[in-house]
């Protein structure tokens, strides 16, 4: 199976390369740094300021490029990157990424990716104004803020500030044969998959996960949206094609769409997984991701097994594990 995602596209000259500058590109990030002649300041491409003129700006490799020519990172954008963090620590920018990586399971851009919207959390959860929070955790501009809250929150920005309130979660309770099973559902798609011992143990942990949110119990049979779910889990492969509403890490977002690719009938190992987001070292890290799944069948984290095969710990139990495994390959070969 392909679980690879498609490379950045690589910007190979400088009119690329302005291009990329003019529209802040947030894929031209790490390939490249913007040099103005002008003031001696060098930027990332996607620095909120002001353009420069064209024939004022060189394009350089890299921070260190910049500095070695007397050039000044920019106080807006903070541009020092990989290779600022490897002269600071006296490694290689190789090998720092590659320890930083098999330690955090992240690429140290991306960790500082995360940092800093958990930062913008923790200002929403304080209840700072949504501007006031996105300029204290250092992103650029609105528009990069809004962005990873679209893509990281799982809700807008003002309502995780409030905890929820606003939000409506739409719930309901299955008796599976493996189980109960809650399925807690927003406008925008499933928020919540859990198998639990009891519907008061289960409702506790929904309340707990969203304790401003406002709660509606339904049912399959008057909820068209839940009925919608309740058929795709009955079908090979419908679980993972859910739209889905949760909060994720770069790099949990990176496995839960990988696991999303393995089809029904099929397993991939913990280290298939990690060398498909891009670090084959990742393997604690793929299991960390595993184990934080906040929509079990949607993400479909039962289908990651040890590389010899062998079943390993599941968040839902190793026999509910087996028994959808066994279940999913008898569905594949009768299909």
């Amino acid at each position: 199976m392909d679980l690879h995602s498609s490379d950045v596209p690589r910007l190979e000259t400088d009119a690329q390369r302005w291009e990329a500058f003019e529209r802040r590109d947030p894929a031209a990030e790490g390939q490249f740094v913007v040099a103005v002649e002008s003031t001696c300041i060098y930027c990332r491409p996607i620095c909120p300021a002001r353009r420069p003129l064209r024939k004022n700006i060189r394009f350089l490799p890299d921070a260190r490029a910049a500095e070695r020519e007397g050039y000044r990172a920019c106080k807006r954008c903070k541009p020092p990157g990989l290779e600022a963090l490897a002269e600071a620590t006296g490694l290689s920018p190789a090998h720092l990424q590659r320890t930083f990586r098999k330690h955090t399971g992240l690429s140290p851009r991306e960790f500082v990716a995360a940092a800093r919207l958990e930062r913008w959390k923790s200002g929403l959860r304080a209840g700072r104004s949504v501007t006031d929070a996105w300029l204290d955790a250092g992103y650029g501009s609105a528009g990069r803020a809004y962005a990873a809250a679209r893509d990281k929150l799982g809700m807008r920005p003002a309502d995780y500030r409030r905890g929820g309130a606003g939000r409506t979660l739409t719930w309901t309770v299955l008796d599976t044969p493996l189980g109960l099973l809650l399925l807690a559902r927003t406008e925008r798609g499933l928020a919540r998959v859990a198998f639990g011992e009891n519907e008061a143990a289960l409702e506790r942990m929904l309340r707990a996960e969203f304790p401003e949110a406002t709660l509606e119990r339904s049912s399959p049979h008057s909820d068209r949206r839940l009925a919608a779910v309740v058929a795709a889990l009955g079908e090979q492969d419908g679980a993972e094609q859910l739209p889905l509403d949760v909060r994720a890490t770069e790099f949990q977002r990176r496995v839960w769409q990988a696991l999303r690719k393995i089809p029904s009938g099929k397993t991939a190992s913990y280290a298939e997984i990690a060398r498909a987001v891009g670090d084959g070292r990742a393997v604690r890290a793929v299991a960390r991701a595993c184990a934080t799944n906040p929509v079990a069948l949607a993400i479909p984290c039962h289908r990651v097994v040890h590389s010899d095969g062998s079943l390993s710990g599941y968040r839902w139990g190793v026999a509910r594990k087996r028994t959808l495994l066994a279940a999913e390959k008898e569905a594949a070969a009768n299909g």
